[in-house]
């Protein structure tokens, strides 16, 4: 499973590593807790954490300022709205004023939006069924103009669109929006899912950069597609083939006029891969040919206990972090020369496994919050997502954003009758809290 990030940079502390963070906007961190409510076969948590206690010098001692037990209000909200339990909450985003969270569930297809200040669910919705009878909402994304969110609707091989309305908290999916990735056609001609060009069109990350012109969507097998999120159906204006974009891809994340994106790991033909690409921003039409424009390949490895996954920027975005889940490790890249300039461990003494998934960083840029996983894991394939730790990695930054290592891990657990610990990190979300957090 990839994940798609939340990328808030505004600047890099100059002080050195020992020095905490000054002039921190208020924030609070939410990290998604994949693990059923105990005690049942649906639900799961988000945990709050404050962002002065996972910025300050005790950081590993930090715990949730709030919680959300999402077999509760939620499940029963989803269960009115619905008729069906959410099972697996997998990745947390939040609109542009940061009322509202969007969390998606990859098992059952539902996605619920959240007052962020109430922590309360307010809309519950649940993907359609498409290939094979199947539904899943891997992630849904929001358009930076709040107008609408995208789900990649991952086994259903759909990409569906919601309408939003967060100050009348109004939500509903658009049916005649739906692009089908199994069965549409290219501007080009050519089958969108097509055993050479693009053997499995599951959509694993929607992504939509800054400037809300279009949307990047990674595939399972390989390729990609940038898509025309505003018209209705939605429309394909950039096609790739699996010989130009690998499989199993998302860590999406703008900077500088570019977009990152990386391949990975995780499945039965493609076990262990990280692979690095950049695209523009712009130049796409429909008119152009495939693999148009060029994209530029930056990093690849497929060695062995490889599985490139999130990623943030630093540094006012010189810089971007690639973070591996089964080596343990960040790779950072220069933006201004794509070149990769730093391996940033991220074993330690807080974990000697500690799996990193995605990650947010502080307003200030001077510490990155990444998602640990847990011994069992629920979603990614279990030699790459397997950790030791679960709960919320706390990386303080260094060398303008070139460097960093693991300041704390706080912790969460879900401990069943049985005595296994089944908390498994995944979901992260930041959130700037105007004057204070609630």
């Amino acid at each position: 499973m990839r994940f798609m990030v939340l990328f808030l940079i505004l600047a890099i502390s100059p002080t050195s590593a020992a020095a905490e963070p000054e002039h921190e906007r208020a924030f609070e961190v939410w990290l998604v807790d994949q693990s059923n409510s105990p005690g049942q076969t649906y639900g799961g948590r988000i945990s709050i954490f404050g962002g002065q206690d996972i910025s300050g010098s005790s950081a590993s001692g930090a715990t949730p300022i709030a919680a959300i037990d999402l077999g509760a209000d939620t499940a029963a909200l989803c269960m009115a709205q619905t008729a069906a339990n959410p099972v697996r909450p997998h990745m947390i985003f939040f609109n542009s004023t940061h009322s509202h969270a969007v969390l998606a569930f990859v098992a059952s297809g539902h996605v619920v939006f959240f007052n962020a200040a109430q922590r309360a669910p307010v809309a519950c919705l649940r993907a359609s069924v498409g290939s094979g009878g199947a539904r899943q909402a891997h992630a849904a994304f929001p358009a930076p103009d709040d107008s609408v969110v995208l789900v990649a609707n991952q086994n259903g091989k759909l990409l569906e669109r919601i309408y939003t309305n967060y100050a009348a908290e109004s939500f509903a999916f658009e049916p005649a929006a739906t692009l089908n990735l199994a069965t549409c056609t290219t501007p080009n001609g050519f089958a969108c899912q097509d055993p050479a060009l693009r053997p499995d069109n599951a959509p694993i990350c929607p992504f939509v950069p800054g400037g809300n012109t279009a949307t990047f969507i990674s595939l399972r097998g390989g390729g990609l597609f940038v898509v025309d999120h505003k018209a209705t159906p939605m429309a394909i204006v950039g096609e790739y083939t699996t010989s130009h974009i690998k499989g199993n891809g998302c860590g999406f994340v703008e900077a500088k006029d570019g977009v990152y994106l990386n391949a990975g790991g995780g499945t039965p033909s493609n076990l262990d891969e990280f692979a690095v690409f950049r695209l523009p921003t712009s130049g796409y039409s429909s008119a152009n040919p495939p693999n148009t424009p060029e994209r530029q390949l930056i990093f690849d490895d497929e060695s062995e206990h490889r599985d490139a996954h999130g990623s943030v920027t630093t540094g006012h975005q010189r810089y971007v972090w690639m973070f591996d889940r089964a080596g343990n490790v960040a790779e950072v890249f220069d933006t201004e020369s794509g070149a990769r300039v730093n391996t940033v461990a991220l074993t330690s003494t807080h974990s000697s496994d500690p799996t990193p998934d995605l990650a947010v960083v502080s307003p200030d840029g001077s510490r990155i919050f990444v998602s640990v996983r847990g011994p069992v894991p629920l979603s990614g394939d279990p030699h790459a997502s397997t950790g030791l730790t679960p709960g919320l990695a706390i990386i303080q930054v260094t060398a303008g954003g070139k460097a960093g290592f693991v300041k704390a891990i706080a912790r969460i657990s879900n401990i069943d009758a049985a005595g296994v610990e089944r908390a498994d990190a995944h979901g992260i979300g930041l959130r700037i809290v105007e004057g204070g957090v609630e």
